[in-house]
């Protein structure tokens, strides 16, 4: 398998991974908050085959990984019945912003594991290099004097870094459905409210098609910091 083979697995090894850990911490916390739904269907799972959604988890994340932009989208909704919250308006937040919360949990153990690697691996800083120049190409970067074992790992914690920050921006977009239009509907009057769901799948696709600058702008400088933060560390 060439490098350009071996990123691809990766990012759609690390995408269904993303998309399970945040749809199955939306399926837990409406339960904690008092509503079973999820859970009884299923939706507290790993398996990204219980997640899949053909538009948002098949073909835009396929898109980006060929475009070079990443594997971004989103996963089947997780049901959720409003009616069996204690407290309805709470609930629903909490239960919205679970998702990208178990995204940057993610990030932030991928990026713990690469710390401690680079802290004790003395070839650790010439592989986040490498596999950070794979993770941006649509070809095989050279190695010179071969592979070391510990690119594949690199390569899988820094696309767990970059696809995590990616998801977890984009689901915090204020735009329904997204998870956060659940925060700012619960602002606004109840008529002002029913324009904004209605009108916010044609704003969300819009946002898909043109507004891949601003998620880039919005994802850069968090990226350039943690990329930057582990380019200091050396063994």
């Amino acid at each position: 398998m060439d490098l350009h083979s071996l990123d691809i697995f990766m990012k759609v090894a690390v995408f269904l991974l993303a998309i399970s850990v945040h749809e199955s911490a939306h399926a837990w916390t409406a339960g904690r908050y008092g509503d079973p739904t999820a859970t009884l269907l299923g939706r507290v799972s790993l398996n990204p085959i219980r997640h899949i959604d053909p538009v948002g988890t098949v073909l835009l994340p396929a898109i980006g990984i060929i475009s070079g932009f990443g594997a971004f989208g989103w996963a089947k909704p997780t049901p959720v019945d409003p009616r069996n919250f204690k407290e309805p308006m709470k609930a629903d937040i909490m239960t919205s912003v679970a998702g990208p919360a178990s995204n940057f949990i993610l990030v932030a153990i991928a990026f713990g594991i690469a710390a401690a690697i680079l802290a004790i691996a003395p070839a650790g800083h010439d592989n986040l290099v490498l596999a950070v120049e794979q993770m941006f190409q649509k070809e095989s970067v050279s190695v010179p004097g071969g592979l070391s074992v510990l690119f594949p790992v690199m390569l899988f914690l820094m696309e767990m870094i970059f696809i995590n920050v990616l998801l977890g921006i984009f689901n915090l977009v204020p735009l329904p459905p997204l998870d956060g239009s659940h925060v700012v509907r619960h602002v606004m009057p109840e008529e002002m409210r029913k324009a904004y769901d209605t009108i916010g799948m044609i704003g969300l696709f819009a946002f898909v098609i043109w507004g891949g600058r601003i998620l880039g702008m919005l994802i850069s400088p968090v990226l350039g910091i943690l990329f930057g933060m582990l380019g200091r560390i050396h063994g």
